[in-house]
């Protein structure tokens, strides 16, 4: 079913496109280097938002995230575009995978534990390493040769419970984890039983993860042939209901509805259009390999704002510390006037709400830094990233657009 992808990628390096996509990879990496890190690095960006990007998260083929709670489908899906079993795969009504599976190529079957892949440097997995050994015994890759793997990869999540399980016996923090693959993600696909449409509060916490990243997140409403046409109408009703509660974004969100596995559908009433939802849903995923780029240019560019009013937040609390004396009772005073500041911030440099980091999560960082350890504003830091948003984004686009271009488009 899925293998005209490694066909595409295969007219892609015939035509030449390779080329201008390493080209384009290079610029970014050069201007992450040059005109980004040295902002971030001056302003402790990366412990406070998001660690420093590497070679391999530039180089590294588009990736799909898998969410939802236990029983959707999500290995069954995975299985489904593969064609074939992989290593550490295991399907059941319980919840069984306990482990985040990064799916991915190689020239031979077999998997590699989390505590070794984070030392790769080939890997875009090295900074999960801050998550400690709790997460990493319950992180693996698996690799094997598959056609599909060599366009894209794929990361299966543990089903998310409900209750106190999904707290204490982690031993991790799920939700951020999920929020460290979600910034590197091409698309995150979330699942859905049509039996199972209720988000629990875990849940919930595990989309709110995905804040920021909203371009991404496709719906599935998987195992829709278990229902006949006139519950499934209501079951989608449900979903949509149930999921504008969670994501507050003004667009509706494009939801495919299936049976993802490769089994006689039970109830074959709605065949043309799970037929046609299936079609849909591969396309958008055909489409991540040519539109990668794009992808890398504009979380690129998303980093260096949110690096820039960082900037600006961090120099403010410096500027207005005292010198010697009453210096606790002025760190407390500016933590909780965090929101009057960021208005503040706002009006001076005619910088968008959207642009600035949550509040709340901002105050409770702030918590644990000395304010007086801060450095200064440095407009030169500033005007380096402002030029390369202004003058180095657009080559980079004119490239990738030449690329699409150049490059033939394969029929599925």
């Amino acid at each position: 079913m899925f293998s005209w992808m490694g066909r595409q990628a295969g007219g892609r390096e015939r035509a030449g496109g390779v080329d201008a996509v390493q080209t384009v990879t290079g610029g970014l990496r050069s201007l992450y280097l040059r005109k980004v890190l040295p902002l971030e690095e001056a302003y402790r960006f990366h412990e406070f938002h998001s660690p420093a990007l590497e070679d391999a998260d530039f180089e590294n083929k588009p990736m799909i995230l898998l969410v939802g709670q236990y029983s959707t489908g999500k290995t069954t899906f995975i299985r489904y575009l593969l064609e074939q079993d992989f290593p550490g795969m295991r399907i059941g009504p319980e919840p069984t995978t306990d482990s985040f599976i990064a799916v991915m190529y190689g020239e031979t079957e077999g998997s590699t534990p989390g505590n070794a892949l984070v030392v790769d440097p080939k890997k875009p997995f090295r900074k999960l390493s801050r998550f400690g050994n709790a997460f990493l015994n319950r992180f693996m890759c698996s690799q094997l040769p598959n056609q599909v793997l060599k366009s894209i990869s794929i990361i299966d999540s543990p089903g998310i419970l409900s209750g106190e399980k999904q707290r204490i016996s982690r031993g991790y923090d799920f939700c951020q984890v999920l929020q460290w693959f979600a910034e590197r993600v091409d698309r995150i696909i979330l699942l859905f039983d049509a039996h199972k449409l209720d988000i629990s509060d875990e849940f919930s916490e595990a989309i709110k993860a995905f804040r920021g990243q909203d371009d991404k997140i496709r719906v599935v409403l998987n195992k829709a042939d278990q229902v006949d046409t006139q519950q499934l109408m209501r079951v989608y009703g449900a979903l949509m209901w149930s999921l504008g509660k969670v994501i507050n974004t003004p667009e509706v969100l494009r939801v495919y509805i299936g049976s993802f596995w490769a089994q006689p559908l039970q109830n074959t009433d709605n065949r043309r259009l799970f037929e046609a939802e299936a079609q849909d849903l591969f396309r958008d995923i055909q489409s991540l390999p040519q539109k990668a780029a794009v992808r890398k240019l504009n979380d690129l560019i998303k980093r260096a704002r949110l690096a820039k009013v960082h900037a600006y937040i961090i120099s403010y609390l410096k500027k207005e510390m005292p010198s010697v004396f009453g210096k606790e009772n002025k760190k407390r005073e500016l933590i909780s006037r965090l929101p009057e500041i960021y208005i503040q911030l706002q009006r001076e440099y005619q910088i968008s709400a959207g642009d600035f980091p949550e509040v709340k999560a901002m105050q409770e960082q702030l918590e644990n830094y000395d304010f007086t350890k801060f450095h200064s504003l440095k407009p030169k830091l500033i005007e380096a990233v402002d030029n390369m948003l202004s003058n180095k984004i657009s080559p980079l686009m004119n490239l990738i657009s030449q690329e699409e271009m150049s490059t033939p488009t394969q029929l599925v």
